[in-house]
């Protein structure tokens, strides 16, 4: 199993699901309208961008913040007025998401890149930082 980083099997049948996760990954479970921090720092404190995403949204962000400014039109429209930073100023790297009143389907894996000036180019080729698992179940389960 040490040459797998990430990955699950199922069985639907048996209703039996094995996480595999590497040391980087996190899994958060939280019930349905909770309040959630998915947390995430970067190196240092010059970011230029920070991107939160999940696989399977495409070309859509639940958060995207470039130049100084957040990008809400490439927001996918689930997460628009229920995300932010937790710290708007990024001090000291944290770059933590905030989301409100999580619904099942917010259940997903969400990964946060950063860049920061000391790149030369601003393409976002780059691996996550974090890479955060969250499972949302039903009040009281």
């Amino acid at each position: 199993m040490s040459a797998v980083t990430s990955a699950s099997l199922c069985w639907t049948s048996l209703s039996l699901c094995f996480l595999f996760v590497s040391a980087d990954e996190k899994i958060i479970t939280a019930e349905s309208g909770q309040n959630v921090t998915l947390t995430c720092r970067a190196p240092n404190n010059n970011i230029i961008l920070v991107e939160w995403s999940r696989a399977d949204l495409g070309d859509e962000y639940v958060l995207l913040y470039r130049d100084e400014r957040f990008y809400p039109e490439q927001q996918h429209p689930s997460f628009k007025n229920r995300v932010d930073l937790q710290d708007r100023q990024m001090k000291d790297g944290d770059v933590s998401l905030m989301m409100k009143n999580v619904t099942i389907n917010d259940t997903g894996t969400y990964e946060c890149r950063v860049l920061t000036n000391r790149w030369k180019r601003a393409v976002l080729d780059v691996d996550p930082i974090s890479v955060i698992y969250l499972r949302v179940v039903p009040p009281g389960e």
